[in-house]
């Protein structure tokens, strides 16, 4: 008998008076506006305009949708498109089904053409909302404990979750709340990201690489331990190889970028107030500004310059009223004795 154990809701639905509210699709509103409202304050503060991530993510997020249950739906055909399934359950997006790597894929697609028609480069766009992306997968997560799938192996831990069983073959018991462990994972990877960025200063896409590379990380353990139908190759899921590839691509271009293009953006957004390498910008970490400070070496140079140059003149004018008088005296003595 277990003495504690993490129970799950007995429904997906949550209602709001007459008006239904699914769980899963709640949780995955809650992690969109996270995902902006931190993005929003990291463009700023990287010197951005306020509401251009909210603007970007008007295209960001419904491509990130779309791609995500594409993934999900390709990889997991069968659940849809096997004898006895019916192929209309592939546009039920609130009974759960999201592939991240698609969401990422197709998100980043949808990113990238706001920032076009912005004149933003994405990469530094990216950095910025990275930290957020994070957060939002670690609410997103919880849906998955409304609709109680995405389980691991059955356990008596006493942080269990516990599974009813239903028509779709679910068999009641206590497993491993993979949702728990992939929320609480990426709320360290969110972390991880933002001290790397304050730290080292990220740039040019590094700092959503490093957020790719540390989800993967924690992704490719915690789907070890799931139970729930998937695809395998040479003994590993499908997602588990996913992970692999997209790590190693991520750590390759955290690697080629560091040589290739050093240091940060100085500017983030054309024309924003406030944006790096503006005259008498001063980062909030403490690094100096490249204005007025930075110039002051060369004027007190130039002043030295000029006192010198204005005592060589004034010596030179006194040296040539000296001869002058001495020529003077010289030219009275004369006149003296002839008079």
């Amino acid at each position: 008998m277990e003495l504690a154990y993490i129970p799950s809701p007995s429904s997906g639905v949550l209602y709001l008076g007459p008006v239904p509210l699914r769980g899963y699709a709640f949780c995955i509103i809650i992690g969109v506006f996270v995902a902006v409202w931190l993005g929003n304050k990291r463009w700023i503060a990287r010197g951005g305009r306020a509401g251009t991530v909210a603007d970007i993510a008007v295209w960001a997020v419904p491509f990130g949708l779309v791609g995500g249950r594409l993934y999900h739906v390709i990889t997991d055909y069968q659940l849809y498109f096997s004898e006895g399934r019916d192929w209309v359950d592939a546009f039920k997006i609130w009974e759960g089904g999201l592939g991240i790597w698609g969401a990422i894929a197709f998100g980043a697609l949808g990113a990238w053409i706001g920032c076009r028609r912005r004149g933003i480069p994405l990469p530094a766009y990216a950095d910025a909302v990275a930290p957020g992306i994070a957060f939002a997968q670690a609410i997103g997560r919880w849906g998955n404990w409304f609709n109680q799938e995405l389980y691991g192996r059955a356990t008596d831990l006493p942080w269990a979750v516990e599974i009813t069983s239903s028509a779709d073959g679910r068999v009641a018991g206590t497993y491993h709340p993979t949702f728990l462990y992939e929320s609480l994972w990426c709320i360290g990877v969110a972390l991880l990201v933002i001290w790397a960025d304050r730290r080292f200063r990220l740039g040019h896409g590094r700092a959503f690489a490093l957020y790719v590379a540390a989800y993967c990380a924690g992704r490719f353990w915690i789907e070890y331990m799931r139970v729930d139908e998937a695809h395998h190759i040479l003994g590993l899921r499908l997602n588990n190889w996913t992970s692999v590839l997209v790590f190693l691509l991520a750590v390759l271009y955290i690697v080629l970028s560091a040589r290739k293009r050093p240091g940060r953006e100085t500017t983030v957004e054309p024309g924003a107030a406030g944006a790096d390498g503006e005259p008498g910008a001063v980062e909030k970490d403490g690094a100096e500004p490249t204005g007025a400070e930075g110039d002051a070496p060369a004027k007190e140079d130039s002043e030295t310059s000029e006192g010198s140059k204005a005592s060589e003149t004034s010596e030179s004018s006194e040296s040539s009223e000296s001869s002058q008088g001495s020529e003077a005296s010289k030219d009275g003595a004369g006149s003296a004795k002839k008079s």
